[in-house]
């Protein structure tokens, strides 16, 4: 192995536990909230001067993850010209900002801690805060439902597919992910409102979690087994009811947890007081309580780090 790749390694390792140790502060200029905000005001332009919104929405998305990979591109050869440490530093920021592992357990664990103190109104709220689900009604069980089935999904679209394409392509396709990530949570909906101009920012969400999401089928069995649940039922579940999820993708993970803790996920869930019944995934093998919420984000952190060694040994089979 070359100094390049040892330092593409040591890059990739440090922005990850950075995120470990750190986060997401909210004082830090994000540069996820600033692609929030040009898609904001992007697709207020756009729907002004442009009347056919499935145009306006591709349109949206190519702007946008174009810009994200060209501006982290230019400010990465920018750092390099000036010191190569510059460049470096700016390498680790930008996947370290991409990765979301440590947010993911906070606000998880933080409806785990209300649910274990009995305070089921608040952990509803902190729900609501991470789900686009209505939250105000639902029991303990449900309530740990939703946090269980955001910890799987989220282990692709916060850890998994950010890591993926940090070791592709460094940290510009990193954020070009991460672009299409907050295009797919900004207008990637079917209402009304975005059934046309968000469709070109789902699929392309969809295309990009595509290969993660089936990674994640292995990396979270495996993390199953590591944390002493059923690694096995994981693998056989995630391939038996993965793919009944609308979403091409989602499915995968979520079931892998279901069948790793024994547990049932989906069922009815209400978006603005509309029922939307999602296939049930999993056995019903054991009643959903917080502790489910506890023992998923171990199983969440045991794949990432097993992620995070395959694609560094990769990198090392590759050179030999």
């Amino acid at each position: 192995m070359d100094r390049e790749d040892s330092v593409w390694m040591n890059i990739i390792i440090i922005s990850f536990l950075l995120d470990l140790i750190f986060g997401d502060p909210r004082w830090l200029p994000h540069p996820v909230r600033i692609i929030g905000f040009f898609i904001r005001h992007l697709e207020n332009f756009l729907r002004k001067h442009i009347f056919n919104l499935k145009l306006a929405g591709v349109i949206l998305a190519v702007l946008i993850v174009g810009l994200a990979y060209l501006s982290v591109w230019g400010i990465i050869k920018a750092g390099n010209q000036l010191n190569p440490w510059m460049g470096a530093v700016l390498e680790v920021f930008f996947i370290y900002t991409a990765i979301a592992l440590k947010d993911l357990k906070a606000h998880t664990m933080r409806v785990y801690d209300r649910l274990k103190d009995n305070n089921l109104a608040k952990a509803r709220g902190l729900l609501s805060q991470v789900v686009g689900r209505d939250t105000g009604n639902l029991d303990e069980k449900e309530v740990a439902r939703a946090t269980v089935e955001t910890a799987g999904e989220n282990f692709v679209d916060g850890i998994l597919s950010p890591l993926f394409y940090a070791f592709i392509g460094g940290a510009p396709l990193a954020l070009a992910y991460k672009a299409i990530s907050t295009l797919d949570s900004m207008v990637g909906y079917k209402n009304e409102r975005y059934i046309d101009f968000g469709r070109a920012s789902a699929r392309l969400d969809d295309l990009a979690n595509y290969i993660p999401a089936r990674l994640s089928v292995f990396f979270l069995s495996l993390g199953s087994w590591i944390c002493g649940q059923d690694g096995l039922s994981a693998f056989r579940v995630s391939l038996r009811d993965g793919r009944k999820n609308a979403s091409p993708n989602s499915g995968l993970p979520e079931a892998a947890i279901a069948g790793a803790l024994g547990v049932r996920l989906g069922g009815v869930n209400f978006y603005n007081s509309s029922a939307k019944i999602e296939p049930y995934l999993g056995d019903d093998l054991c009643q959903l309580e917080a502790k489910h919420i506890l023992e998923s984000i171990r199983i969440v952190y045991a794949g990432s780090f097993l992620a995070l060694l395959s694609g560094i040994w990769l990198i090392w089979m590759l050179k030999y």
